[in-house]
């Protein structure tokens, strides 16, 4: 809109003498490799005018703490249960999670092997106790009913024929507990909310939380310490009272060898109170 504004002035009056906001691509530049040079490299025409600002990436959902107890309370199953327990303490894509098989799966090491998505690397992630105890449960509960094998899949539907739990279950799963809240959390956001959790953990650094979630770039990873709105206001509340407290103190006694007199001679305060004249 703002480039047709100055198209139009630029065509009607002849000012500006160049638009500053140019169309970029293709439709602006031509065909930048039309009488290309085979001594210099091909030109790639920019998706973005020059003076077009970034559109700012949004930021990413993290669902709090008592809202994630809700959420996990509304689970029926053990395998829910399970399921999630490894979202949120791995960070886990949902169809790496969904993908692994009984072979990947070592309690003994407190550990769950997932396929990264990108690169397609086996990667064994670190889970959290409850995880390991949940999946336990599901397991007992389905025992001599599915294939049991390291190659097998480690998660099953719960109905026969039993089959290899696929993304769209797991999805329902997770929408029908929304609807007991009233909430629209997603699989993806429990990632999120992984991510945010061991950023909040002052004993792990940046690295670290980037070789669990698998960023390939720890700028992505750089998009988790941004506080939320809640904590932002938590933060400064939490100063506010601490310049409230620190103004009530009284004020420290004179070192030994002054006298109070003195003192309030020279600061106009009374010997007695502290208090100004």
């Amino acid at each position: 809109m703002i480039r047709s504004f100055y198209e139009y002035h630029r065509e009607t009056h002849g000012r500006p003498l160049i638009n500053p906001f140019p169309q970029g691509g293709a439709a602006d530049e031509g065909s930048p490799n039309a009488h290309h040079n085979p001594m210099q490299p091909f030109r790639r025409p920019s998706r973005r005018g020059t003076y077009q600002p970034k559109e700012p990436k949004p930021t990413p959902r993290i669902i709090p703490e008592r809202a994630f107890n809700d959420l996990f309370a509304g689970l029926k199953y053990n395998r829910d249960r399970a399921l999630i327990a490894f979202y949120i303490s791995t960070g886990a894509r949902a169809s790496e999670l969904l993908g692994v098989p009984q072979g990947l799966v070592a309690p003994g090491d407190q550990t769950i092997g997932v396929v990264r998505k990108g690169n397609q690397v086996l990667q064994h992630l670190p889970a959290s106790a409850d995880a390991f105890v949940w999946l336990r449960l599901y397991q007992q509960e389905l025992r001599g009913m599915v294939p049991k094998h390291p190659s097998e899949p480690l998660w099953w539907t719960l109905r026969r024929p039993f089959r290899p739990l696929e993304y769209d279950a797991a999805r329902m799963v997770f929408t029908r507990a929304n609807q007991l809240l009233g909430a629209n959390w997603t699989l993806h956001d429990l990632r999120h909310s992984a991510a945010k959790r061991m950023v909040r953990d002052p004993n792990l650094t940046l690295a670290d939380v980037q070789w669990v979630m698998g960023h390939a770039h720890i700028t992505t990873t750089e998009i988790y310490i941004a506080p939320t709105p809640d904590e932002v206001v938590a933060h400064v509340l939490a100063h506010h009272e601490r310049q409230r407290a620190e103004q009530a103190k009284p004020p420290a006694p004179p070192a030994p060898g002054y006298r109070p007199e003195v003192l309030a001679a020279l600061f106009g305060t009374s010997a007695a109170g502290g208090e100004n004249r």
